[in-house]
């Protein structure tokens, strides 16, 4: 099982650098994002991060800390959701019928949350 956990742990890192290397990437651009990278790292964070607290329920007697696991499976949720209505608003803007900025403030907030999922996988004990 250590085995299949250490997997799912590189994973998750790898979908990490995905979505936060794309963020920063991006970040000074007022327009023209690529979204693809951000969305593959969100759904691999959240498939691994899954089996990750399946495999500790499992394993440990004490169990998981169930309330932060919640609290970064919303986060992650959120950013997902943000990240496909920038993509979303991106399309639009690259056809001409919405602003090219229309994608910046949900891009950014994306890749924002996905740093603040790494402040809480570190700082919460």
């Amino acid at each position: 099982m250590s085995v299949l956990f250490n997997v799912l742990l590189v994973l998750h890192f790898i979908g990490l650098a995905a979505v936060i290397g794309a963020f920063l990437v991006q970040m000074r651009r007022k327009g023209g994002f690529q979204t693809f990278w951000v969305i593959t790292g969100l759904v691999t964070q959240l498939v691994t991060g899954l089996g990750m607290m399946g495999i500790i329920d499992a394993t440990s007697d004490g169990g998981a800390n169930h309330a932060k696991l919640g609290v970064k499976l919303v986060i992650a949720a959120v950013a997902l959701v943000l990240a496909f209505v920038a993509r979303a608003r991106q399309k639009r803007a690259d056809a001409g019928t919405a602003k090219a900025k229309a994608a910046l403030p949900f891009f950014h907030s994306a890749g924002a949350l996905a740093i603040v999922n790494v402040l809480i996988a570190v700082l919460w004990k």
